[in-house]
């Protein structure tokens, strides 16, 4: 059993690393393309505020993943396993194609595909991962909604500044924006592991549901996002901050503000989002606010279908990997 143990709490910190080079677009993509800072430089920055983020916007998204989203009564080793291994497949495959899916729904689908498989529809909570469904949509939606707003306020307080004295300001403040959208980012999709690996230890019996996340599965996973995102991810890099719309420095600041605002309230809410959904709105938000064709919409619907398949394909991989497990296992 501890053995087993040991192997599941090492695919969640390896699925908490290709998390981090498979969303370090979301934190870099627009400071990047912006050329605010180079490559090397914003993956550091992006890496460190990941790390501190639980000092700051609490663990409420880890006690949702733990305890909100499949009864723990019915979670073993098998199931957790299964849900990892089909989230890490398709993280992999996704990033392969430098498609910015969303590794929190991935994790999801995966893990509530390995509960169906062994104990039906009465093995999850069905309102809960409902409204995390209900995400892929509203957070790109508010994102959208708040980018264009905030946009058109700094347009209006830039309005008598010229060009070169507006790139100079929005280049320092978006060393800050990309900060904020870091801790959102580090706030929201490190705590998701932490939340399996505290159901992994409920299910092994070293931990109940009454207890608190121990410290050294929160430090593990914010290191291992925040190792991950200093390996990069530039193919996803390139679709997020080249390909949806060009963005000059205010732009840039005013999507990763939007970004963080949005992240850091469904993290106090504990609503597990994907912060690529929402950095992807709120880019196009900024691109709105030029013109309606400032954003390349066709690359948008190719991201809108990757998002819309995340969940029921990692579903379906869970499945088919638990019912080989479990036949294996006999």
């Amino acid at each position: 059993m501890m053995t087993e143990l040991i192997v599941i709490i090492f695919l969640a910190l390896a699925f908490d690393f290709i998390n981090g080079f498979h969303d370090a677009a979301n934190s870099i993509a627009t400071v990047v393309s912006t050329r605010v800072l180079t490559p090397r430089v914003a993956v550091a920055w992006a890496a460190f505020f990941n790390f501190i983020a639980f000092l700051i916007l609490g663990l409420h998204v880890a006690h949702t993943v733990g305890k909100g989203i499949v009864r723990t009564e019915i979670v073993d080793l098998t199931v957790i396993g299964s849900g990892l291994l089909a989230a890490i497949i398709w993280n992999l495959l996704t990033w392969w194609w430098g498609i910015p899916s969303s590794s929190s729904h991935t994790m999801v689908g995966g893990f509530v595909g390995a509960a169906m498989a062994k104990a039906g529809i009465g093995a999850i909570f069905v309102p809960e991962v409902l409204k995390i469904i209900a995400f892929i949509f509203l957070a790109p939606l508010v994102g959208i909604i708040i980018s264009v707003i905030f946009s058109i306020i700094v347009l209006h307080l830039v309005k008598d500044f010229s060009p070169f004295k507006v790139d100079k300001y929005f280049r320092k403040l978006q060393l800050v924006s990309s900060a904020a959208y870091s801790l959102g980012h580090g706030s929201n999709d490190a705590q998701k592991m932490m939340g399996i690996i505290f159901v992994a230890l409920i299910s092994t019996g070293h931990l109940t549901a009454n207890d608190e996340i121990p410290l050294w599965v929160v430090l593990s996973c914010h290191a291992a996002i925040a190792l991950g995102t200093l390996s990069g991810g530039w193919r996803i890099v390139k679709t997020m901050g080249q390909k949806i719309t060009k963005l000059r420095p205010f732009e840039g600041f005013s999507a990763e503000t939007a970004g963080a605002i949005t992240l850091f309230g469904t993290a106090l809410a504990g609503i597990p989002v994907s912060t690529t959904h929402t950095i992807t709105g709120c880019i196009i938000g900024a691109g709105i606010t030029k013109r309606m064709s400032a954003v390349r919409w066709k690359v948008t619907y190719n991201l809108v279908w990757a998002w819309v398949l995340t969940i029921p394909v990692s579903a379906v991989f869970a499945i088919i990997i638990y019912y080989i497990a479990k036949y294996f296992g006999k």
